[in-house]
């Protein structure tokens, strides 16, 4: 990636474009037993988002080598996420994606549709596994610190232990932070784990065709009109639009 990171420890302050710039994910590792309780103590104080502030998304994609064209479509149609949240307030949207060799990264946050373009235009896909799990890791991590509203994952095969996956989907649900699973094509295995990630989150999942830029396009401004403006805008767009009235029919 010609936007690669340096791996200096010694480096000045970054600047706000370093910041954005996509940084490589620690390796997840098992909870254990007191781990998966101060969890559940944590998930049982957390109040209730107010309505009103910053809407935060994290915006997940499958990078490997078939994805080039999806990835490309996703450059074009972010822009869309941005303009849904701008008549409800702000939002902000930290882009993740995995590719290759065990690399998955993430880019700090983002308030501008221009800049996230920027990122995204300058990133190739490579072939390699899925690594949803360090995905769902990254969305805990941040969950409670910097108060994520929802999790969009666009993909289109599933590699992983899907118990492990679903375990970490069903934590996101405890912490209110729903998963919006849209795959692309029809592969089995991915929609069984998809389907069961997004129910276990408080979520949803969809299809959408291959190369389908319109169904796309409807399902992440649905997302963000969720992380924008709660359940209450998603039912809104509902009215208007079949794929955020799919979703919320999902929604528990």
């Amino acid at each position: 990636m010609a936007d690669r990171p340096s791996k200096s420890r010694s480096a000045p302050a970054a600047s706000p474009d370093a910041e954005a710039r996509p940084q490589r994910l620690p390796e997840t590792e098992r909870s254990t037993a007191d781990a998966i309780a101060a969890f559940v103590a944590q998930a049982k104080a957390m109040a209730p988002q107010a309505q009103g502030t910053r809407g935060r998304l994290m915006f997940a994609l499958d990078a490997t080598l078939s994805r080039q064209p999806t990835w490309d479509m996703a450059c074009a149609l972010q822009a869309e996420m941005f303009r849904e949240a701008a008549a409800l307030g702000r939002l902000d949207i930290r882009l993740v994606y995995y590719r290759g060799f065990n690399e998955c990264r993430a880019t700090g946050w983002i308030s501008d549709s221009a800049e996230l373009a920027r990122l995204m235009s300058k990133i190739d896909c490579r072939g390699g596994e899925t690594q949803i799990g360090k995905v769902l890791a990254e969305a805990r991590r941040h969950a409670t610190s910097a108060g994520i509203r929802a999790v969009v994952f666009v993909g289109d095969a599933m590699e992983e232990n899907v118990d492990e996956l679903c375990d970490r989907a069903g934590e996101l649900g405890l912490l209110k932070v729903p998963l919006f699973m849209f795959q692309e094509g029809q592969e089995p295995r991915a929609e069984q784990a998809f389907r069961d990630m997004a129910r276990l989150s408080g979520g949803a999942w969809c299809r959408f065709d291959p190369g389908a830029a319109a169904q796309l396009r409807e399902l992440l401004r649905a997302a963000a009109a969720y992380a924008a403006g709660g359940r209450e805008a998603l039912l809104r767009l509902a009215g208007r639009e079949t794929g955020a009235a799919f979703l919320i029919d999902q929604m528990k």
